[in-house]
């Protein structure tokens, strides 16, 4: 006899159930909240096709918290990059970046990097 028999009803579930609890806490500070950075990321993302973007603005739309949205820039730098090339892609995502401040735990906040300091001068 199995006791952790696999079905159709706890597969579904396992797919559409929050794996990170929400935090409400976190989701506003300074009038900035969650939907806002979801909806700026998606907004980049407006003018992209293809299996890779539609990939991507799926994993925004459903992502569950600040921190899932702050690790999915990567990807959304990876698309929009492909589509309007890398200097550009950064610049559209200094704006999005900066909605993260006070939403992330310490250790997540982005650190000046010495090549965007000598790529300004």
């Amino acid at each position: 006899m199995r006791w952790f028999k696999p079905n159709l009803r706890s597969s579904i579930h396992a797919i559409f159930s929050a794996s990170h609890p929400h935090d409400s806490s976190q989701a506003v500070a300074e009038g900035i909240g969650v939907e806002d950075i979801r909806e700026s990321m998606l907004a980049l993302l407006g003018g992209a096709e293809g299996d890779r973007a539609s990939h991507v603005k799926r994993r925004i739309r459903y992502a569950g918290d600040v921190q899932a949205l702050w690790f999915l820039r990567g990807d959304l730098m990876e698309v929009l990059a492909a589509a309007h090339g890398e200097t550009a892609a950064r610049q559209m995502l200094v704006g999005v970046s900066g909605m993260f401040d006070n939403l992330l735990p310490q250790g997540l906040r982005s650190r000046p990097s010495p090549l965007g300091a000598s790529a300004r001068e």
